[in-house]
């Protein structure tokens, strides 16, 4: 078990008095530089046994936390390091510890775009340099998905402030289908990312409709700090996206079940990666083929996951999906009719 707060404190400052060697430590002495600690840090005032102190130097000679230092009794008396240059702050690290770093510093580097992250830039910065150094500069062996060069990525802090403080912003955005700037004023809920793209979902001031804007299509974007900020009681994001493919969800989409077949190609990969939560297998046939069903928001997201799979899936119900995928179908279909 980790060892708490306050025995860390203790550890460290039993490591400072032992590294000066202008002075002679008794056991009282480093009881009193242990409660002196732990009330300038952590307003302890009540003090600690010598006992504790006891225990503490046992542990700090053992391998329970890695440190075996090297500490010795002289004169049956006075306590210091045998080593005159140890520190349990200057550890040499396991072969383990340098993977758990590596990919711990390569796992902070993915949020770099959050200033609460960047501002630990130099921190990360000297990790990565130590780590590299300790595993001579072998590889990652974890890499995520990520677009650097991502559009709107500059709105992320202000709206994740925005959130957090409950402020309404004003926005001028453009959608893709639209060749005019829009204004939205909106209440900021939650900030959700979807295949390398951001979203900001929130209540627009006014009708307070839930929508969902994308980061890159925003152009300008504003405090309204005259509109005081709407709560909604409604929203709640660990449960609004269970039913859901995507970002896209409003009252105006229905929500169905949809039963497609995958052939022997597709079906191994659809059932150990299902579409959806809620996917179950239905049959599975002689050929390979396996028949499943999903229920979600009949959304533009879900058409362009079935629609991936290319020949592979065909839709069996309901009809409103199957005539919907059919009419994708085709109109893909007429535009490699005009390639010559």
């Amino acid at each position: 078990m980790p060892a708490n707060r306050n025995a860390l404190i203790r550890y460290k400052t039993i490591d400072n008095c032992l590294r000066n060697p202008y002075r002679r430590w008794t056991l009282d002495d480093l009881v009193e530089a242990c409660s002196e600690a732990l009330y300038e840090y952590e307003g302890i005032d009540k003090g600690i046994s010598r006992r504790t102190v006891q225990m503490d130097i046992q542990v700090m000679r053992s391998e329970k936390l890695g440190y075996n230092a090297p500490i010795e009794v002289y004169e049956n008396k006075y306590y210091r390091y045998a080593e005159s240059d140890y520190t349990i702050t200057r550890l040499p690290l396991s072969r383990n510890d340098i993977e758990v770093l590596s990919e711990t510093v390569n796992l902070l580097r993915q949020f770099q775009d959050f200033d609460y992250f960047s501002e630990m830039a130099d921190v990360i910065g000297r990790l990565q340099d130590s780590v590299a150094v300790a595993r001579h500069h072998t590889p990652a062996v974890i890499d995520f998905e990520r677009n650097k060069n991502l559009i709107g990525l500059g709105y992320l802090n202000p709206i994740y402030d925005a959130i957090v403080r409950q402020q309404t912003l004003h926005l001028h955005y453009r959608s893709f289908n639209s060749r005019i700037v829009k204004d939205y004023y909106i209440y900021p809920y939650l900030l959700k990312e979807y295949r390398n793209r951001w979203f900001v979902f929130g209540a627009r001031v006014g009708d307070r409709e839930l929508v969902n804007l994308a980061l890159d299509r925003i152009k300008e974007l504003l405090l309204a700090p005259e509109i005081p900020y709407y709560a909604s009681k409604d929203f709640h994001p660990e449960t609004f996206f269970e039913d859901v493919i995507g970002v896209t969800k409003h009252e105006r989409l229905s929500k169905a079940t949809i039963r497609f077949k995958a052939d022997n190609r597709q079906s191994s990969y659809i059932r150990t990666k299902p579409l959806h939560a809620s996917q179950t297998l239905i049959e599975q046939c002689e050929d390979g083929s396996m028949i499943f069903e999903i229920t979600v928001v009949l959304n533009p997201e879900l058409y362009t996951v079935l629609m991936g799979f290319g020949p592979g899936v065909k839709v069996l119900s309901p009809e409103k999906v199957v005539v919907e995928m059919r009419r994708l179908y085709q109109e893909g279909a007429e535009n490699y009719k005009k390639l010559r």
